[in-house]
């Protein structure tokens, strides 16, 4: 009896013999934001902001993220970041509040995001989101055109279910 011919081997995703497989990884998604006062509104209104243009900017859907971290100053105290995610719809997705470590000249009042982002996309596509005080802490990723706060706002009411 002769033996079985073995089958092809599989070739690699993305690979220039076999281009039409899309490889999906989980990629971090980095972006930050300043509150000026320690208020529970001011808190929800800049993390919001932030997430929306994180969201929009990088074509996210909640089911594709598979957790994220939120980090404040310990001068930030009057609520959890995160509430602004689960606003947005983020409901099934796992979050987690922290504080940043402490650092003498480091940022006031920042919040900071680590978005875990099952996504096609390259490394090099990924784009990172720093706004208000927080542009300083990337200015190398703040080149990107102003931001429309009003048609923000519109979109983020959209989302919440708060749109006329």
């Amino acid at each position: 009896m002769p033996a079985p011919e073995s089958a092809a081997p599989s070739l690699p995703p993305n690979s220039p013999a076999n281009p039409t497989v899309v490889q999906t990884v989980c990629r971090g998604v980095r972006g930050a934001t300043t509150v000026e006062h320690d208020s529970r509104d001011e808190i929800l209104t800049a993390t919001r902001q932030l997430l929306a243009l994180m969201i929009r900017r990088n074509g996210i859907e909640p089911t594709d993220v598979a957790s994220a971290i939120f980090t404040v100053t310990r001068d930030i105290t009057a609520e959890f970041p995160a509430v602004a995610a689960r606003q947005l719809g983020w409901l099934d997705v796992p979050l987690l509040c922290g504080y940043e470590v402490s650092v003498q000249g480091s940022l006031p009042r920042c919040i900071r995001v680590l978005i875990h982002w099952n996504t096609s996309k390259g490394q090099q596509e990924i784009a990172h989101t720093y706004m208000r005080e927080a542009t300083i802490l990337r200015p190398d990723l703040t080149r990107y055109p102003a931001v429309d706060l009003e048609e923000l706002e519109a979109w983020i009411r959209v989302q919440m279910g708060d749109a006329p």
